[in-house]
C-alpha cells in the first residue's frame, strides 16, 4: 500500500483548524495566560466551532439517515447513502476532527434508532446511545487514517466490520443494535449472509457505499478541472461500477430452502394488559391469558375449525410466576397442555440456582409427563436482566432497583426435541447475537424458535427491529424462524427470509403454520466468525499501515531539508 499523492491530509476551509501556534505565555503570567490571552482563546474556539458546524450538520443528518434506514420505517437504500456521505464528510480531515464527526453522526443515529428505550426512562436512551456513539468516533478516526491509502473504500468497509465486532462483545457482552446488516435484511444484500454471516452483509454495504462516495469523488475533481476529465473519469467510473457490482452480488448467492421434514405449530400470542415497564399487572394475568387462549385452541381443534399442530408454543414470560414453587401456576400451565394434547414451549421465570438468582427458561411440558426439557437464557441483558455493579450504581441510579434480581446465564444451547422436531431455542434479545443463534443450528436445531416478551418496547418500533433480525437469521443459517411474543409481533419466517405470517401488537391471536425442517447447513454456519474477524484485522492494519507510512514520508522530507 502507498499514500495517495493527492490525499494527504489537508483540512478543508471548514475544519476549524489554524496553522498559527499560539503565543507563549509572558513570564509571571496567571495560570491559563493573560485576559487578553485568554479572550483570544475562547474567540479562536468560537470561529472553530463555526466553521466545524457545517459539516457537524451534515454528519448529524447522515446519521438519522442512517436511523431511518432500519425498521419501522425501514427505508434499507438510506444505509448506503449515508455510509458514502460519511466517507465523503470525513475526507481531508485530520483524526481528532474525524473523530468529533464521528459522534456527530454517531450519536443522532442511536438516538433516534433506540428511541425505544425511552418505556425505561429517556436517561436510557442519551446514556446508551452516547456509549454506543463512542465506537463510532474511534472508527471514524481510523477511517481518516485509511483514507489517505490507495484502494481507501476496501479499508474503510473493514472498519465499519471491526467496528461492529467490538460493539456487539464489549462491554458486559456487548449490544448489537444498529449494525449495518439488520437494515438490510429484504435487500439485494441479504443472501450474502449465508455465505458470511451478518458480518459480511455488513461489509458488503459498507463496501458499496464507500466506492459510491469513491466515484462521487472522482466526478467532482473531474468537473473541478475539465482538462483532467479522461483522467478522474476512469478512477469514478471503475467505481462506481463496482459499487453497483457489489450491491447486486448477493443476488446470485443461492438461497437453498428445500425443507427435509415439516412439523405443523400454533404460536400462542395471549397479550397483556398494558404495555411499560409495568406489563406484568397482577400476578397470574398473563399466565391466565395464555392458558385462556390455548383452552381456546384446543376447543377449535376439537371443533374442527383448526387444524390439529403437531406443537404449541408460548412465549418469553408466558408464565409471571414460577411454576415449580408456585402450586397453581403449575396446575393452570398443566390443565392447558392436557386440554389441547400436544408438547408445549412454555417460558417462566424460574427462581434459582439462589436466592440472588432468577433463570429466563424455556420448558417443553408434556401432556403425560409434565415439565421435562428446558433451556435456560445464556445472555441476560445488563440493566435489563442483571445490574453490573449493582451495590454502586444503585446508589446513583435509584431505578435500577426495579430490578431485585439478576437473570442467571444458561450454559448449554437451546437444542430440545419438542415433539416430532428438533427445535433450537433462543431468547429474546439473543437473536442479536451471532454466536448464540450458530451454536444453537450446529447442535443441530432444524429450526429456531425466538421466546420473546417486547410488553415493555410495544408500538416503539422495537418488536419490527427484533423481527428483522429473525428474518437475516432465516437467510444466514437456512432455518425457518418462528418468533413466539406475548403481545406481539408474533410471526413465521421462512428459510429464505420472508415473513409468511404475523400477528398485530396487543392482540389475543393464534398462528398455525406447517414449519419446514431444515438438516443442511450453510456456508455461514461451517465457517463462524473467521470472515467478520479476518475483515476487522485487515481494516486495522490499513491503518497501521497508513501510520508507518506517514511516519517514513515525513523523515524522507525532514532529511531533505537539512544541509548537506
Amino acid at each position: 500500500m502507498r499514500l495517495r499523492p493527492d490525499t494527504a491530509p489537508v483540512a478543508p476551509p471548514d475544519s476549524g483548524v489554524t496553522a498559527s501556534p499560539a503565543p507563549p505565555a509572558e513570564a509571571g503570567a496567571a495560570p491559563g495566560g493573560t485576559v487578553p490571552e485568554r479572550a483570544t482563546r475562547r474567540a479562536r474556539l468560537a470561529a472553530t466551532a463555526r466553521r466545524a458546524a457545517p459539516s457537524s450538520a451534515v454528519a448529524a443528518l447522515l446519521g438519522l439517515g442512517m436511523a431511518a434506514a432500519f425498521p419501522p420505517y425501514g427505508v434499507w437504500p438510506l444505509s448506503v447513502v449515508a455510509v458514502a456521505g460519511f466517507a465523503l464528510v470525513l475526507r481531508g480531515r485530520t483524526v481528532r476532527q474525524g473523530a468529533w464527526l464521528g459522534f456527530a453522526f454517531g450519536f443522532p443515529f442511536f438516538l433516534w434508532l433506540l428511541v425505544w428505550l425511552r418505556s425505561v426512562t429517556w436517561l436510557a436512551v442519551g446514556v446508551l446511545s452516547g456509549v454506543e456513539a463512542c465506537y463510532l468516533v474511534l472508527m471514524a478516526g481510523l477511517m481518516v487514517l485509511a483514507q489517505r491509502l490507495r484502494l481507501w473504500p476496501l479499508w474503510c468497509a473493514c472498519l465499519w466490520v471491526a467496528q461492529e465486532l467490538v460493539r456487539d462483545r464489549l462491554p458486559f457482552g456487548g449490544f448489537s443494535w444498529g449494525r449495518l446488516a439488520f437494515a438490510n435484511t429484504g435487500s439485494p444484500f441479504t443472501p450474502l449472509a449465508a455465505l458470511g454471516g451478518a458480518p459480511l452483509v455488513s461489509f458488503a454495504v459498507a463496501l458499496s457505499g464507500t466506492l459510491l462516495a469513491a466515484a462521487a469523488l472522482a466526478g467532482y475533481r473531474t468537473w473541478r478541472a475539465p482538462r483532467r476529465s479522461l483522467r478522474g473519469a476512469l478512477p469514478g467510473t471503475a467505481a462506481l461500477v463496482l459499487s453497483a457490482a457489489v450491491f447486486c452480488g448477493g443476488l446470485l448467492v443461492p438461497v437453498h430452502t428445500n425443507a427435509d421434514g415439516h412439523v405443523r405449530i400454533a404460536i400462542v400470542q395471549g397479550n397483556v394488559q398494558q404495555p411499560g415497564m409495568h406489563f406484568l399487572g397482577r400476578p397470574m394475568q398473563i399466565l391466565d391469558n395464555h392458558v385462556q387462549a390455548t383452552l381456546q385452541l384446543a376447543a377449535d381443534i376439537r371443533a374442527g375449525r383448526v387444524q390439529k399442530p403437531d406443537i404449541v408454543l408460548w412465549p418469553e414470560n408466558s408464565s409471571d410466576l414460577d411454576p415449580f414453587s408456585n402450586p397453581v401456576a403449575y396446575d393452570r400451565i398443566t390443565e392447558a397442555v392436557q386440554a389441547v394434547g400436544l408438547p408445549v414451549l412454555v417460558g417462566a421465570l424460574v427462581d434459582g440456582p439462589d436466592k440472588d438468582h432468577v433463570q429466563n427458561e424455556g420448558i417443553v411440558w408434556d401432556p403425560v409427563t409434565g415439565p421435562g426439557a428446558h433451556y435456560t437464557k445464556q445472555h441476560p441483558v445488563p440493566f435489563g436482566e442483571y445490574v453490573p455493579f449493582r451495590k454502586e450504581l444503585t446508589k446513583v441510579v435509584s431505578q435500577l432497583n426495579e430490578i431485585p434480581r439478576d437473570f442467571y446465564p444458561g450454559k448449554g444451547t437451546g437444542v430440545m426435541r419438542i415433539g416430532p422436531a428438533r427445535l433450537g431455542d433462543v431468547i429474546c434479545f439473543e437473536v442479536a447475537y451471532d454466536g448464540i443463534v450458530r451454536d444453537t443450528v450446529n447442535a443441530g436445531a432444524r429450526a429456531i424458535v425466538v421466546q420473546t416478551n417486547n410488553a415493555t418496547y410495544g408500538r416503539t418500533g422495537q418488536p419490527e427491529q427484533q423481527l428483522a433480525m429473525s428474518r437475516l437469521r432465516a437467510v444466514e443459517h437456512g432455518r425457518a424462524v418462528v418468533t413466539a411474543a406475548t403481545s406481539g409481533i408474533s410471526a413465521v419466517v421462512a428459510p429464505d427470509g420472508r415473513i409468511e405470517q404475523r400477528s398485530k401488537e396487543f392482540t389475543r391471536q393464534v398462528l398455525t403454520a406447517d414449519l419446514p425442517l431444515r438438516d443442511e447447513k450453510t456456508v455461514a454456519d461451517r465457517v463462524g466468525a473467521v470472515p467478520e474477524w479476518v475483515l476487522a484485522m485487515v481494516g486495522l492494519l490499513s491503518c497501521a499501515a497508513a501510520v508507518a507510512i506517514g511516519r517514513r514520508d515525513r523523515t524522507r522530507k525532514a532529511k531533505g531539508q537539512q544541509p548537506q
